[in-house]
């Protein structure tokens, strides 16, 4: 007899728990959202930060840099850097201070949906995708294959449906075009016909970034309207690491540049190959080359939009390979985090590579690791944060989804623990302990804070074993295939059918498959 009642009240709490959860809150409201700040873990001391910065203005005064194009040489040297003797630039460090001045802060990158535009402030932290991988995984035979325009589509469709990824820059390489414009025409295309989140993009060489303005102001309505509000910004390896410019690169941030659109000064040394081994002697290397892109983008544009980039990798050094998802990794990207702070400089740098081939264990924990760390950094913008196997070379639509409920996860301990007036009075205590039925189950507190204090997985199992068993014994790789499947059974395509046709018509573009 007495079991019944019990039975009753703790399923009307279970149905109200679950109805309470059904209901979406305000973005505002949630757990998690875009821009929480970060910045609760600091590998780095102030005396390190201060002598990473010492060694890297030194590089760049010591060594400086080769390469650069024509125009490179024009900018830098009217601004006050030196050409050596044997063809390096150098750059005094009075004009890198000089350029950090005037150098972009608390910048908007703009989703051409205001509702995800991102401002980066103080340490705010966005998590997205990035990678430009060369293949696809297909999780059900674990075999590789080359990415299309078609997986880039869908890659964005799914990034819009989810709400911890906030950014969308390209995790594949449209691998079925030969000519370097196609490429970079199709591959805004179909990133900007998937969502209206922002979009990163790279372009092959400078002569191309002219037509794809003129796609980029198709889309928003004329040449003022991208420039008001950029929604596309350019990733630019500026650098071959260690301390060259990269010539076709530096043409190519020059005409971005020019066109009004953001870059991404991406510096992407491999310790113990292209960068030295020590991790703290990466961090400098990456970021005196940063710190000479500031000087050469400040020099051309004052004030122009860009974000810093220090992207070191790690080397497996027993065999050279890169190693994305190793704890090294994680600690280099934790400490650029604190150097961007130093410079009070937007940044953006690399998390959540996995070098497993698939969304499996390994995948796990190499993922939650260094984007745990990144944001806990309060690292501005995280790249490839999901979907990235085989260090970078494969991308993984199941992984996407999987890393969603990942980066809830990782958000909510960027949030930490708020101890408000309210959570530390013990009068909730005393009700339930003193007058109640001993538990915090149907408390009013519980349920007014379930779903602002509490995130719960859309693709993870928190089942019973009797349940699960219930349930058919659901694997989670599944879960994720059948989110895959949802959100690619609907049609989420971002240009009407008159901007469709106008697109297609006037740059030649090849259809996609829409549901």
């Amino acid at each position: 007899m007495s079991d019944a009642p019990k039975s009753r009240r703790r399923s009307g709490g279970r149905a109200a728990r679950t109805a309470a959860r059904s209901q979406k809150l305000d973005v505002d409201k949630r757990p998690v959202r875009p821009g929480l700040p970060g910045g609760q873990y600091r590998p780095l001391s102030e005396v390190d930060v201060a002598r990473i910065n010492e060694a890297a203005l030194t590089a760049l005064e010591e060594i400086g840099f080769a390469s650069a194009p024509p125009s490179g040489v024009e900018i830098l040297t009217g601004a006050g850097a030196i050409m050596g003797d044997d063809g390096r630039i150098r750059f005094p460090r009075a004009l890198v201070e000089d350029m950090l001045a005037i150098a972009a802060r608390g910048i908007t990158l703009c989703g051409r949906d205001p509702a995800h535009d991102i401002s980066l402030q103080g340490t705010n932290t966005h998590f997205g995708t990035a990678g430009a991988a060369v293949h696809m995984v297909n999780v059900d035979t674990g075999d590789y294959r080359e990415p299309s325009m078609q997986d880039l589509y869908d890659a964005a469709r799914i990034v819009e449906s989810l709400d911890n990824l906030h950014f969308f820059q390209r995790p594949v390489v449209c691998r079925e075009f030969e000519d370097n414009l196609e490429l970079d025409l199709h591959t805004l295309y179909a990133a900007c016909a998937g969502t209206t989140k922002h979009v990163g993009t790279s372009f092959t060489e400078a002569a191309n970034v002219g037509p794809c303005l003129e796609l980029l102001h198709e889309i928003a309505g004329g040449e003022d309207a991208f420039r008001a509000r950029p929604f596309v910004s350019n990733s630019n390896c500026f650098v071959v690491p260690p301390l060259t410019f990269a010539e076709e690169s530096c043409e190519v941030m020059e005409a971005c540049i020019h066109g009004g659109m953001p870059v991404l000064l991406l510096s992407a040394g491999q310790a113990g190959a292209t960068a030295p081994a020590p991790i703290a002697t990466a961090v400098v290397q990456a970021v005196a080359e940063c710190l000479a892109a500031v000087v050469y983008v400040n020099a051309l544009a004052p004030g122009h939009t860009a974000m810093f980039g220090t992207w070191p990798f790690v080397s497996d050094l027993r065999t050279g390979a890169m190693s994305g998802g190793s704890g090294e990794q994680a600690l280099l990207t934790a400490a650029c985090a604190q150097m961007h702070q130093f410079y009070g400089l937007p940044g953006g740098a690399a998390a959540g590579i996995a070098d497993s081939k698939l969304p499996d264990m390994q995948a796990g924990w190499e993922q939650a690791i260094s984007n745990v760390m990144a944001g806990l950094a309060g690292l501005n913008m995280v790249y490839e944060a999901a979907g990235m196997h085989a260090s970078l070379m494969g991308f993984c639509f199941e992984s996407l989804v999987l890393g969603n409920d990942m980066l809830g996860q990782v958000q909510r301990c960027v949030r930490g623990v708020e101890v408000l007036e309210e959570y530390v009075s013990i009068e909730t205590m005393k009700s339930v302990v003193l007058d109640g039925p001993g538990h915090y189950l149907g408390h009013d507190q519980t349920l007014r804070l379930m779903q602002s204090e509490y995130i719960y997985p859309e693709i993870a199992d928190r089942s019973s074993p009797k349940e699960w068993v219930e349930k058919g014994k659901p694997l989670l790789i599944d879960n994720a295939k059948a989110r895959v499947a949802a959100i690619l059974g609907r049609d989420g395509h971002k240009f009407t059918d008159t901007q469709e046709a106008a697109l297609r018509a006037r740059f030649d573009l090849r259809p996609l498959s829409r549901p």
